[in-house]
């Protein structure tokens, strides 16, 4: 089989030049894929697995907007449809500098399995600009919003791709865009999800990601009759994702020991309570500090420059960007004695850490699980949209825990080795996998 899997990425690097992100995103995901299903016939014949991971169509357009002092500025920006065979497109948007296709394409083939994972009708996709928001007013970002706006709506719909947030991308953005779609289709509808409460949006979204990640390693812990209380937790990242991720780690009664930006890391062996989050929100979501302010206003450790992944702890959750931690750092990580590395961020993991957290028996949270829970609420969003309905916070975060669990129970049924134990992340690319190869099939030739 990994014969057939090299021949396989020979073709996946030759028709994708240059796009390392993309290929590595391929290979983690087909390995178990070609090792369960490579003498399946119907999988072979239909070509599913060159189709899975052609997009559907991806589109790049110029965005031309005025800043402040008059001056043209002028950006590219992309939407990745990469596959709609259980629903409509559905993905993020992300406004940052570099921002380049080959990223987009793995986080739109990505997105397919997790939006399969979560049991509601979506498809997979992925898109965003260059354009970088940081530094700009209130006025510039309206500007380039609108701009962006005018082409991409026509590629989007409540029943053909619903974009929502990402990096860069947050309630003030996704206001802007809606209000010009909202102009140019003379319509009011759920074309893009992460809306305000006060116009379309979703109790809990905000949280989602974090709180999911949080729920999902729950459930790994409580199959082995342990749990989060005590337990030592090494976060990364100071965005949505780590704060609420932290949040929530704390209500159950776990210790989170550190946070990050590009800075550097801070380290609070007391940990982080409630307050003291407080403070962070604050700091990072509002005023959009530094993380080490953190350690001069509690007077803990600021590790500049640093990850946090040398630090003694019980759990990992790589949650600010993709391959963050790397085969150094998995095994500083198990020498520390970490039982367990949840993906909190999109493929946070090198491939070579994968690879040997996994060959070491360290339990895995891939992301296309652990971190599904933004996209969940994101599918809750556009049901309510649907209905003309706006749930309770506590409704919603009651559906988001069921699908967690829903996607921990699936992950559980198709990685359980022979001694018992669970690969997480054969179990999701291998759910996930299947669940759109099954829609693909009945398609047929399209």
């Amino acid at each position: 089989m990994s014969d057939r899997l090299e021949e396989f990425m020979e073709g996946i690097e030759s028709r994708n030049p240059g796009e390392e992100i993309f290929h590595q995103a391929v290979r983690e995901t087909f390995a178990d894929v070609i090792d369960e299903h490579g003498d399946d016939e119907r999988i072979r014949e239909n070509r599913i697995l060159e189709r899975m991971t052609e997009p559907d169509r991806t589109i790049i357009f110029r965005v031309v907007w005025e800043s402040d002092e008059g001056e043209l500025r002028s950006n590219r920006a992309f939407r990745v449809q990469f596959n709609n065979s259980i629903g409509p497109y559905k993905g993020g948007l992300r406004f940052v500098r570099g921002l380049e296709l080959g990223t987009l394409k793995f986080l739109g083939f990505e997105q397919t399995f997790k939006n399969a994972l979560t049991g509601l009708p979506m498809g997979g996709a992925k898109g965003g600009s260059d354009f970088d928001p940081k530094g700009r007013s209130d006025r510039e970002v309206m500007r380039f919003c609108q701009s962006m706006m005018v082409e991409l709506h026509h590629h989007i719909g409540e029943d053909v791709d619903v974009p929502a947030g990402d990096i860069g991308v947050g309630e003030r953005e996704i206001a802007y865009l809606f209000g010009q779609y909202k102009r140019l289709a003379g319509r009011f509808a759920g074309i893009l999800t992460g809306k305000g409460l006060s116009f379309g949006g979703s109790a809990v979204r905000s949280e989602a990601t974090g709180y999911g990640v949080a729920y999902f390693t729950a459930l790994m812990l409580n199959r082995q009759d342990g749990s989060l209380e005590g337990k030592r937790c090494a976060i990364s990242g100071s965005g949505n994702v780590s704060i609420f991720c932290a949040e929530k780690l704390i209500a159950e009664g776990a210790k989170v020991i550190s946070l990050s930006d590009s800075d550097g890391t801070i380290h609070d062996p007391d940990g982080i309570d409630r307050d003291k989050l407080e403070w962070v929100k604050e700091l990072k979501l509002e005023r959009r500090g530094r993380i080490g302010e953190y350690a001069d206003e509690f007077d803990c450790e600021f590790l500049e420059g640093d990850k946090p992944w040398g630090l003694e702890c019980d759990l990992a959750f790589p949650s600010a960007t993709e391959n963050e931690l790397e085969l150094d750092d998995a095994k500083a990580l198990i020498e520390n004695g970490c039982q367990a590395v949840v993906e909190g961020a999109n493929m946070p993991l090198s491939a070579e850490a994968i690879e040997h957290l996994r060959s070491e028996g360290i339990m895995v949270g891939p992301a296309k699980a652990a971190n599904a829970g933004g996209v969940a609420v994101s599918g809750l969003e556009q049901s309510q949209n649907a209905a003309r309905v706006s749930w309770s916070r506590e409704e919603v975060d009651q559906r988001l825990r069921e699908i967690m669990k829903k996607i921990h129970s699936e992950c559980v049924e198709k990685g359980e080795r022979d001694d018992g134990s669970i690969d997480y992340v054969r179990g999701a690319n291998l759910a996930g996998f299947e669940r759109v190869a099954e829609a693909m099939l009945a398609h047929g030739a399209v």
